[in-house]
C-alpha cells in the first residue's frame, strides 16, 4: 500500500522544561509530589466520591502536574513531548519506571495524556494537519493498521539501543514485539478476576465458568469491544486455543462466538477504561470481570483488595509505542522511543505493575516490586504456570478484520 506523506510543521511546539535546579531536580520534585499524593490517598476503591478509580488516579496525576508548575519546576519554554497512554496505575508505572529518568537525562518534559485506545483521534489529527500528540501507546493491531494508513511513523530498528550485553535490538526483542511502526515495550494479558466473597460455595476456575450463569450467577464485566471477547467465547465453547483464529476466520466461527456471548449478554456490564473493572468488583457491581492483569495486580497490592485472577484462557499481547505521523517533535519522539525501548526502562515499568518486558534482557532485571517488596515474577502473564490454555493475540488477524468485527459487535450490542 502506498502511504501518503503527511505535511510536517517546521517549528517545534512550545513546551515545558525544568526551571532552576535542572531537569533532574524537577524529576525529583515531581517524584516527591507523586509519592506524597499516593501516600495521602488512603481511601480504598469504591469511596472516591463518585470519581471511581480512574478518575481519582487522573485527578491525582493532574494535581501533581499543577503542583510541579506552581513550585516553579516547569515553565513554558523548552522541549516537551505529549505522550498518550492508558492512564491509571499503568501510567503511574511508566512515570516512575522511566519517564522521570528520560526527563532528567534529556531535559525533555513529558506531558502525559490518557485515552481508551483506537486510532480515531490520531487519524483526525493527521488528516487535518493539526498533530498535537507525539507518541501513543497503542494496541498492536492498531500499530499495524495505522502504519498501513500512513498515520504512524515508520520505525528504523537501527535506532533502537542494543541490550545490556550488546545484543542487537532485533535479536533481543521477543517475536512480534517489533512492527514497522510500533515498538513493543511490555507484555500484558486480558484475564478475568473475581471477588472471593461473592462465591462462598466455591469460586470459578476456568474461562468456561465465566459463561456459566447457572453455577456462578451474577453480572459480568467485559470491555465494550469485540477483541478478546470473541476469543474468550470460543475457548469457553470448547474450541482449542490453537484453533481459535482459524475458527474466527469462518462465518460459522464468528457466529458461534456471538452465540456464546448471547448466553450472558443480559448480565454484562460493559467497561471502556482499564481502571473500571477493579472498581466494579470492589463496589459489587459485578461478581467477576475481564480485566488487564496489571490493573488487578495493582488493586491487590496498592489497595489491599482480595481479588483473584483466573489465568485460564488468558489472551496475552504486547503493547507498542508509536509515533504520530506529522509530529513537529519527531527527533524528540524518536529519542523517547529509544529510551523507552531499553531493557532498563521496560524493567522499570515491570517493578511497579505486573507487565513483562518485551525484551529478553529485561526479564532478569525485574526482581521485586519497587514499593511493596513482593516478588514480581509469579504475577507476570508469561510465567509457565499461567500459560496453560493461554492464547497469544493474533494481531495480523485483528488488523485485517477489526473494522468488520467492530461493526458487527456494535450491531449486536444494539439488538
Amino acid at each position: 500500500m502506498t502511504r501518503a506523506t503527511p505535511a510536517r510543521r517546521d517549528e517545534p511546539a512550545g513546551s515545558r522544561q525544568a526551571a532552576s535546579g535542572g531537569p533532574g531536580g524537577c524529576a525529583a520534585e515531581r517524584r516527591g509530589l507523586l509519592k506524597d499524593w499516593v501516600g495521602r490517598r488512603a481511601e480504598p476503591l469504591g469511596t472516591n466520591g463518585g470519581l471511581g478509580a480512574r478518575g481519582a488516579v487522573l485527578a491525582g496525576l493532574a494535581a501533581v502536574a499543577a503542583a510541579a508548575f506552581a513550585a516553579g519546576c516547569v515553565t513554558e519554554a523548552g522541549p516537551s513531548l505529549t505522550v498518550v497512554s492508558w492512564g491509571g496505575s499503568y501510567a503511574r508505572a511508566c512515570v516512575l519506571g522511566y519517564h522521570e529518568r528520560f526527563t532528567a537525562e534529556t531535559g525533555i518534559e513529558i506531558r502525559l495524556e490518557s485515552y481508551n485506545g483506537g486510532l480515531a483521534q490520531v487519524r483526525a489529527q493527521v488528516e487535518t494537519g493539526n498533530v498535537h500528540w507525539d507518541v501513543v501507546d497503542v494496541e498492536i493491531a492498531d500499530a499495524v493498521s495505522g502504519c498501513d494508513e500512513g498515520i504512524l511513523e515508520p520505525i528504523d530498528p537501527a535506532m533502537l539501543p542494543a541490550g545490556p550485553d550488546g545484543t542487537p535490538a532485533v535479536d533481543d526483542f521477543f517475536p512480534a514485539a517489533l512492527t514497522e511502526c510500533g515498538v513493543g515495550t511490555s507484555f500484558f494479558s486480558t484475564v478475568y478476576a473475581y471477588h472471593p466473597a461473592r462465591f462462598p460455595n466455591g469460586p470459578p476456575a476456568t474461562i468456561d465458568d465465566f459463561f456459566d450463569l447457572e453455577r456462578f450467577p451474577g453480572r459480568r464485566g467485559m470491555r465494550r469491544v469485540p477483541h478478546v471477547n470473541l476469543e474468550f467465547a470460543l475457548i469457553a465453547d470448547g474450541v482449542p486455543v490453537d484453533e481459535v483464529y482459524a475458527t474466527l476466520d469462518t462465518p460459522e466461527g464468528v457466529a458461534r462466538a456471538f452465540r456464546k456471548l448471547d448466553t450472558i449478554k443480559d448480565q454484562v456490564v460493559w467497561w471502556e477504561a482499564g481502571a473500571q473493572p477493579p472498581q466494579m468488583l470492589a463496589d459489587g457491581e459485578v461478581v467477576m470481570s475481564t480485566a488487564y492483569n496489571g490493573r488487578i495486580f495493582n488493586a491487590q497490592v496498592a489497595e489491599d483488595q482480595p481479588f483473584v485472577i483466573v489465568w485460564d484462557g488468558q489472551v496475552y499481547d504486547v503493547g507498542p509505542l508509536a509515533i504520530v505521523a506529522g509530529t513537529p517533535n519527531l527527533d524528540a519522539a524518536r529519542r523517547f522511543l529509544a529510551f523507552a525501548s531499553t531493557a532498563e526502562s521496560m524493567a522499570g515499568v515491570g517493578r511497579y505493575i505486573s507487565y513483562s518486558p518485551a525484551r529478553r534482557s529485561g526479564v532478569p532485571l525485574i526482581t521485586t516490586h519497587a514499593e511493596a517488596g513482593i516478588d514480581m515474577n509469579p504475577h507476570m502473564p508469561l510465567t509457565a504456570d499461567h500459560l496453560t490454555r493461554a492464547l497469544a493475540n493474533d494481531w495480523e488477524w485483528w488488523s485485517d478484520h477489526a473494522d468488520e468485527m467492530n461493526e458487527r459487535f456494535a450491531a449486536w450490542l444494539a439488538q
